[in-house]
């Protein structure tokens, strides 16, 4: 676990609190606040022995400025990164199929936040980038997460194309998305296995080893002229079609 640091918000407090309630150290609360969503989660904090301090609004907007604390903030221990082998000891628990998304030089910490919310939206088990050449969990990243950085695994590794052998070792399929005239609509792929989507930055793409060593390229079909999109917004379309087929 990293140093313990101020969380805030609804969202962010109340996934912390059913995923990780032993990270939750103590909680702020401003005065007079009136929402059932904050009844909630001071029920299951009362219930977890969580340290509950009432302060008044001032106080709170001093403490988290700029921040939309919706009334509600809490000092969490954060989870670190990943490595390797924790990734493998997470997937030897894993019931049902492994859904995983790799990120390829995603350097963008507003693109990360927003692909951690998808991809704990779409029951991703992991999120896997690199330790170099990629944004980690920032403050940033874990602000535009609203959440989604303190529940889902997040892995970075320091050889992709390594991890991407290990991984088809594990049968898991790796599809990668790239505009190439080898790659086949994504609607058009099965996606109900085990997977590893992978995503490159926008922009460049995918990198070549990385290309090399997917199972298969999908693209994204699109009706407009601009032919490509936000690495968040491409990440969402993949990671719910993936779970459309996953469900059916």
């Amino acid at each position: 676990m990293s140093k313990a640091e101020w969380l805030y918000g609804i969202h962010t407090v109340s996934a912390v609190l059913k995923k990780h309630p032993d990270r939750v150290l103590e909680m702020k609360v401003q005065e007079g606040r009136d929402e059932r969503r904050l009844d909630d989660v001071l029920k299951r904090a009362q219930q977890l022995g969580v340290s509950v301090q009432y302060v008044n609004k001032k106080s709170m907007d001093h403490q988290f400025q700029d921040a939309n604390h919706q009334g509600l903030a809490a000092r969490c221990r954060l989870a670190n990164a990943l490595d390797e082998h924790g990734l493998f000891n997470l997937l030897d628990r894993i019931e049902g199929p492994p859904f995983l998304l790799i990120l390829d030089s995603v350097t963008d910490p507003h693109n990360l936040g927003a692909v951690l919310r998808s991809a704990d939206a779409a029951g991703v088990h992991a999120v896997i980038t690199t330790k170099d050449k990629s944004v980690g969990l920032t403050p940033v990243v874990r602000r535009v997460a609203v959440g989604a950085a303190e529940v889902m695994p997040f892995v970075q590794v320091t050889n992709l194309a390594r991890l991407m052998k290990q991984l088809q070792e594990r049968r898991i399929w790796i599809v990668g998305t790239e505009l190439d005239e080898t790659a086949t609509s994504l609607y058009q792929t099965d996606l109900k296995g085990p997977l590893a989507l992978v995503m490159g930055a926008e922009g460049p793409g995918l990198r070549r080893l990385t290309r090399e060593n997917c199972d298969q390229l999908v693209y994204i079909p699109m009706q407009g002229d601009v032919q490509s999109l936000n690495v968040s917004v491409a990440a969402g379309v993949c990671l719910f079609e993936s779970l459309r087929q996953r469900l059916s």
